[in-house]
């Protein structure tokens, strides 16, 4: 018998010898920081370096027209782009006014029957309805995209005056030290004074100021623009760009000069852009065709409001009726205080945000 020829099987696969797995590096905990840090300054001059000079002109706008409009921030404008950058931005976005002076005599005050109200649209409803036992004023939240703030509307303008400071030329005084010497039930900031190298205690304001019909301060200066934004004896807001002799015969008992003029005669300016004023914290005043006054602040440089344009100022005067209406001192100025406590949120830095400044409006019972 032959001998059984041995079968031989080639396995189907084979396991490889095995190889020294290498140990991977372990990185330290400094070079992970240090790649994370690089890593979020790459990205963070990547941003900078879009928003600030990327094809997206928006940011670009508010950057330079909040800062120039200040007069204690402007090199955050210079220090990024050249005078003729800046003064490009600033064509493009400005507020051209009307020209006109408001007509006192188109101002016609009513008396509104509660029970036999219809309105026009919700904000009529928010001015006319009254909060109950309380015939002087009312609080109305505001708000839009970029900012929050409070609008007063004050149902008797013959309640609304200027207040000074008690030490004119020496310092200012902060707002809730004047309300409260004034007994006034509603105080809010009013016209720019004179700030030498961004350091001012507030002492001087700029323009002309008229207190009971008598001109309190006088003190012009280049840099001061506006014109005069006040009540008439008979009660009217009245703004108009005029010498202080013409105002004194126009009849202003209480008047600052500031500007500018948002609304004239039921006519709005005309807004390029934002208005050239940025976004920022802001004060205004308008009045409507009844005679109700409108007291503005919107808040700025927050996280929950960085601040209103001239478009959103203007928009809120013309959505509350405002027929009369005017930008005053914004910034760290705006400020708001009602039955002795501050309502908006300063930003001035100061004791409880405040600053020295020289006149305000107040309303009194």
């Amino acid at each position: 018998m032959k001998e059984k020829e041995k079968v031989t099987t080639t396995p189907l696969y084979s396991i490889p010898p095995k190889k020294e797995i290498k140990e991977k590096k372990k990185w330290s905990l400094k070079k992970k920081l240090a790649l994370a840090t690089g890593s979020v300054f790459l990205v963070g001059i990547s941003t900078f370096l879009f928003l600030f000079y990327g094809p997206w002109p928006g940011f670009r706008n508010f950057w330079i027209t909040s800062a120039m409009t200040t007069m204690s921030h402007q090199y955050l404008a210079t220090w990024f782009y050249s005078d003729e950058t800046i003064q490009k931005v600033l064509a493009e976005n400005k507020i051209i006014e009307t020209g006109e002076i408001t007509d006192p005599d188109l101002i016609n005050f009513r008396k509104y029957n509660g029970s036999m109200l219809i309105f026009k649209n919700k904000y009529e409803k928010e001015i006319l309805t009254k909060d109950p036992g309380n015939d002087l004023y009312k609080v109305i939240n505001v708000s839009g995209k970029t900012y929050q703030g409070f609008l007063v509307a004050i149902y008797d303008p013959s309640k609304i005056s200027i207040a000074m400071t008690q030490y004119p030329g020496q310092k200012g005084e902060a707002i809730t030290d004047v309300a409260k010497r004034e007994k006034a039930v509603i105080a809010m900031n009013a016209g720019g004074f004179y700030d030498p190298n961004w350091n001012s205690n507030g002492a001087l304001p700029h323009g002309t100021v008229i207190q009971n019909g008598k001109i309190v301060s006088d003190y012009q200066d280049a840099n001061m623009g506006g014109g005069f934004i006040g009540f008439t004896k008979e009660n009217k807001l009245v703004l108009g760009k005029m010498t202080k002799e013409e105002a004194l015969k126009m009849g202003y008992r209480d008047a600052i000069e500031f500007g500018p003029f948002l609304i004239v005669n039921g006519k709005s300016s005309f807004i390029k852009g934002n208005g050239g004023w940025g976004i920022a914290p802001r004060t205004a005043i308008g009045q409507r065709k009844d005679g109700i006054v409108l007291f503005l602040v919107i808040n700025g440089r927050l996280p929950s409001s960085i601040g209103a344009d001239m478009v959103d100022l203007t928009e809120i005067m013309e959505n509350y009726g405002a027929y009369n209406a005017a930008n005053l001192d914004g910034g760290s100025s705006s400020e708001l205080v009602i039955n002795n406590k501050i309502i908006n949120t300063p930003v001035a830095g100061g004791k409880d945000g405040l600053r020295d400044m020289p006149t305000f409006w107040i309303v009194k019972e």
